[in-house]
């Protein structure tokens, strides 16, 4: 009988039996569960017809996404994929309640490849405070939020805010994924950008697409969106309302 992760016990029982151990799967505690279900199709219900009407990212398949991320990274699977190995993939953020651009990033990066171990930093609140985002859950509460998550395999509490290698080679990350514009939007911090440099030099980043018809969310460390748009004059009532103003600063209205 196979208990936890590589503990393998039995009942006493014909010597026989035990002679041929093939049929047996003895999980290592060192490889992820994830590693168990390589050849395991992601299934998911599918998207509410309203849903696919609003969110444009959750219209996308497994197979387009894959192929944008082969595309950006110039890879191309085999015929064999189903069985090739699990890539183990990061995202992070501060998840202060887990929103639906949240979980449509998390599902791309879940399958960006045939078979992918999802890993999810979560930053602390002191980090948060930082950065000038600080969080209205405490810590343990974001982390259980993402914990839920269908699409999230580990979660990493008190992540770090800059990425480098040796945090990727810690936790044999082999691909961060990190949300298309972010890595040239000025708005974020420098030294988070100096991170995703790093991680894009040594080609470990690939990119989710951006989910638009969201409500107007900061994005995850960056400079707060009331320091960039200046706050809006008090509407005349006898004015039409202008609903092209109420957008972030990548241009996505609500």
């Amino acid at each position: 009988m196979l208990h936890g992760r590589g503990t393998l016990t039995h009942t006493a029982m014909d010597a026989s039996v035990l002679s041929d151990d093939s049929d047996y799967d003895i999980v290592s505690p060192d490889n992820s569960i994830a590693d168990l279900a390589q050849v395991a199709s992601v299934s998911e219900p599918p998207p509410l017809q309203p849903a696919s009407e609003t969110f444009n990212t959750c219209r996308l398949s497994a197979q387009d996404i894959q192929a944008f991320v082969q595309s950006s990274l110039g890879l191309t699977f085999p015929a064999s994929a189903s069985r090739s190995r699990t890539r183990r993939v990061y995202v992070d953020g501060v998840y202060d309640g887990l929103s639906v651009r949240h979980a449509l990033q998390l599902r791309q990066a879940k399958l960006s490849f045939p078979a992918v171990c999802l890993v999810v930093g979560v930053f602390s609140a002191s980090t948060c405070e930082v950065f000038g985002t600080p969080a209205a859950l405490p810590d343990v509460e974001r982390c259980e939020l993402v914990r839920h998550c269908r699409w999230v395999d580990e979660v990493l509490p008190d992540a770090p805010a800059t990425l480098d290698t040796p945090f990727l080679q810690r936790h044999r990350i082999d691909y961060v994924a990190v949300e298309e514009g972010a890595t040239v939007d000025p708005a974020y911090d420098k030294r988070r950008l100096k991170g995703y440099d790093e991680m894009k030099r040594n080609g470990s980043v690939i990119l989710t697409r951006r989910t638009t018809g969201v409500l107007n969310l900061p994005a995850p460390l960056r400079t707060p969106v009331s320091s960039i748009i200046p706050p809006e004059p008090a509407a005349d009532p006898d004015t039409a309302p202008d609903f092209t103003t109420h957008a972030d600063v990548y241009g996505i209205g609500y």
